[in-house]
């Protein structure tokens, strides 16, 4: 086992981080327990609690850490299109891709529930409206009025997500129908 002075407290995070992701990715949100991070990295749990407020913050860091990656992909899908129609088309296909490649990633954003009082952290609402504000970026073009941009938006991608967690959950398969490649 490694000793605490062996890591600094930033290259505990990453490693708590790290084994945090890797078990999500294998087991679900389910399969992630301090217990078992600790284990993955060598250190006690109480490690964790050094470097993470507590568990459901250790979470909330993994789950901003797949925001950020969903972001990117998001980027990467408007920087092929050419209008603001294709870019929406773009970014919800994009949205439903990395859904299918990253289920439990993907999956863990919503399945994580704070304990009941507790709001979620600026930094992690922050995350959450560049999702939409990327695609507001795109309605803009399409319609003047700030309210209705930010009403369709949200309508929008509120739908995109629905069609997601209906195929995610066998209700409305996707890639039978060719949906996500038209």
């Amino acid at each position: 086992m490694a000793r605490r002075s062996e890591h600094s407290k930033d290259e505990i995070r990453e490693m708590v981080l790290s084994a945090a992701e890797s078990l999500l990715e294998k087991e679900g949100l389910t399969g992630v327990s301090a217990r078992k991070v600790a284990s993955e990295i060598g250190y006690t749990v109480g490690t964790l609690y050094i470097v993470f407020e507590n568990f459901d913050d250790l979470l909330l860091q993994v789950n901003g850490r797949t925001l950020d990656l969903l972001q990117q992909h998001l980027i990467t899908a408007t920087q092929r299109c050419r209008t603001s129609q294709s870019c929406i088309n773009a970014l919800g296909r994009a949205y439903a891709q990395y859904a299918l490649d990253n289920p439990r990633r993907w999956s863990a954003i919503f399945e994580h529930r704070l304990p009941e009082g507790q709001s979620i952290p600026s930094w992690y609402g922050k995350r959450v409206a560049h999702m939409f504000e990327l695609v507001e970026q795109q309605t803009s073009k399409l319609h003047q009025n700030r309210q209705v941009i930010s009403t369709a938006t949200r309508a929008l991608w509120c739908g995109v997500h629905g069609i997601c967690v209906l195929h995610m959950t066998d209700k409305l398969p996707l890639e039978s129908t060719g949906q996500l490649h038209s």
